[in-house]
């Protein structure tokens, strides 16, 4: 109980935290949204500078800018998009699913790779298989997701035409279709971080007395691997699996970008480019509250797949 108390206080104050910083960077950034919001450069006088200034509550101190703003997110009110001109919260959620769609598809590429790749590595420690899933993944990690995501459109969408060069489709089928070669290029990157913990994590359980045991008394592999490994592993490889699609979730911009793909992050993109600062505001707090959500379900889930932190829980 006192766990769970301290965990929602911190939660509460990380958040209150986080959304200050966003909001006190947005009022510290270049640019003065005054002048965007009135546009007409011919329209600028002082008394029509006052008027903005008092429609958007930008007369007032940062403060207090700050608390009229947290007690209207906190309802839902994101405010309204200076370039768009209707409520962020409507503009959002246009933009989340197809942002939603393409981390899913990026993390079921990811999660079925990345862990089968760690456990074949980790079964072949120290053999060729085991180097060659190293190397490769390695390099895999050191090419930036764009990069990728650029040859990928040049062989598979330009010269073969087997997908469209960008969007991100409709319906079932079509979104899928548009989707898988940014998702690929999304997850590339994953696969490396993920066999890696994988395998680490696997080898560590193949060392342990337990498993020895059941070894010699003729276990069979694929059943020791399942009973005795795989199950004590899964622990790290839930926690990363799980940091890597919040990472995801916050973290879309350069790919959205690479394949046109009117997502969050290429909302986010274009809010910069224009100082939309009430976009720009309610995406990066939405990369905070998404992060915060999927950690604490890990926190929940991960005592449930291993009972050993189950048991220290309850010692303490």
């Amino acid at each position: 109980m006192i766990r769970a108390a301290t965990r929602i206080a911190g939660m509460i104050l990380t958040l209150v935290v986080s959304s200050f910083v966003i909001f006190a960077a947005m009022y510290a950034a270049p640019g003065d949204p005054v002048t965007f919001l009135i546009g007409n450069p011919e329209n600028i006088t002082p008394e029509r500078i006052a008027e903005v200034k008092a429609q958007y509550n930008l007369d007032q101190p940062l403060i207090v800018q700050y608390g009229l703003w947290a007690s209207q997110a906190f309802i839902g009110n994101l405010g309204t998009s200076f370039q768009y001109h209707q409520p962020v919260a409507e503009l959002m959620a246009t933009r989340l699913p197809a942002t939603l769609a393409l981390v899913a598809i990026a993390s079921v590429l990811f999660i079925v790779a990345g862990v089968g790749l760690g456990i074949l590595s980790a079964l072949r420690q120290g053999k060729r298989t085991d180097s060659t899933i190293t190397a490769a993944t390695t390099l895999a990690a050191s090419v930036p997701s764009f990069v990728i995501g650029l040859l990928l459109v040049s062989i598979f969408s330009v010269q073969l035409g087997w997908f469209p060069v960008s969007g991100a489709g409709e319906g079932f089928l079509d979104r899928l279709h548009h989707l898988v070669l940014p998702a690929v290029a999304l997850a590339v990157g994953a696969v490396a971080i993920v066999s890696r913990v994988t395998r680490q994590s696997m080898v560590e359980q193949l060392s342990m007395d337990h498993v020895e045991a059941a070894r010699s008394f003729g276990l069979a592999p694929a059943k020791l691997v399942r009973r005795h490994v795989l199950r004590n592993a899964w622990g790290p490889i839930l926690t990363m699996v799980a940091l890597v699609v919040a990472s995801m979730l916050a973290g879309t911009v350069v790919v959205e970008s690479v394949f046109g793909i009117s997502g969050v992050g290429k909302l986010l993109v274009d809010a910069i480019n224009t100082h939309d600062f009430p976009v720009v505001q309610a995406v990066l707090l939405y990369m905070v509250i998404t992060y915060m959500v999927v950690t604490t379900l890990v926190d929940l889930v991960h005592p449930l797949l291993d009972p050993r932190i189950k048991a220290k829980d309850k010692k303490s």
